[in-house]
């Protein structure tokens, strides 16, 4: 399944997207995608569900139909930095010898196409393409053989990120990674049985049509069982948090000379199987 929220933000409804590509209304089966929804009887019974039956939503997905973040209400957005190989190599860092965790702050969250802002007072901001693992079954000091038991689903994120906050300006990333709308989700939540090979997916982002990442989830270094199981070590995983895994090369610190967002650009974002996501660029309120 694919899985989605549409309409007005902070109004979205629970969808699906179907194989023609249009939305179907989920109201009548569950209130929301998020929390409860997501635990595996919950998605059993959604995905028993006849499809043809329910309602057609007017409008084009990504269109002239917004789509909201595809996970509602996220409790906890962990965020895994330096986790790919040629990542870490172009930023000139180590690979860690353990997950490095962060933390978006959930007021970051918006839908896939919506405007970023950049926040007053930035001059790097940059973006980072990432697939995110969402939690269907919670749990703590989960076996990484049993991990992807408690994953509902995957979705893209763009990890947008200000990097003289994160960098520069003492304490933690978490300064430079928060901001508001700074956490584009979705389009859709996809289910494990629709993805095919997680370890290798191509992954790209394009700033007004030009590539800079173009890599695959092949390079991620802590693989996703490893992610979830180490997490879970730390803090109890819920149902509906969200896991981002880190990217791949070519963000915009690792140009030479570096590129940031200024305002007024446009943002492509997608993996393999997942969908795209398109932004504009918001220059920053003085």
């Amino acid at each position: 399944m694919k899985l989605l929220r549409y309409g007005p933000a902070g109004q979205e409804k629970p969808g699906l997207l179907d194989a023609q590509g249009r939305v179907r209304d989920l109201s009548a089966h569950v209130d929301d995608i998020a929390g409860q929804t997501l635990l595996p009887e919950t998605m059993a019974r959604l995905a028993g569900l006849d499809i043809d039956t329910l309602p057609v939503v007017d409008g084009a997905p990504q269109q002239d139909l917004r789509l909201g973040p595809c996970v509602g209400h996220i409790g906890k957005f962990i965020c895994i930095g330096l986790n790919y190989a040629d990542h870490a190599a172009e930023t000139g860092a180590d690979i860690p010898p353990e997950p490095v965790i962060f933390n978006k702050w959930t007021s970051a969250v918006v839908g896939p196409d919506d405007d970023i802002q950049i926040p007053r007072g930035s001059t790097h901001t940059d973006w980072e393409v990432e697939l995110a693992v969402i939690i269907g079954k919670g749990g703590s000091y989960i076996a990484q053989d049993r991990a992807l038991d408690h994953v509902a689903g995957y979705c893209v994120v763009n990890d947008v990120s200000e990097r003289e906050f994160q960098l520069h300006r003492a304490g933690t990333w978490d300064k430079g990674k928060g901001c508001d709308t700074f956490g584009p989700t979705g389009p859709w939540l996809v289910t494990p049985d629709e993805v095919g090979d997680i370890d290798n997916l191509r992954m790209w982002l394009e700033v007004d049509g030009k590539r800079y990442q173009d890599g695959s989830s092949a390079t991620m270094v802590y693989k996703i069982p490893h992610l979830v199981a180490y997490c879970s070590q730390f803090m109890s995983l819920q149902p509906g948090d969200v896991i981002s895994t880190g990217t791949p090369p070519g963000v915009g610190m690792g140009q030479k000379p570096p590129v940031y967002l200024k305002g007024g650009e446009v943002l492509r974002v997608g993996i393999e199987g997942l969908g795209v996501q398109t932004q504009k660029v918001r220059a920053a309120i003085k």
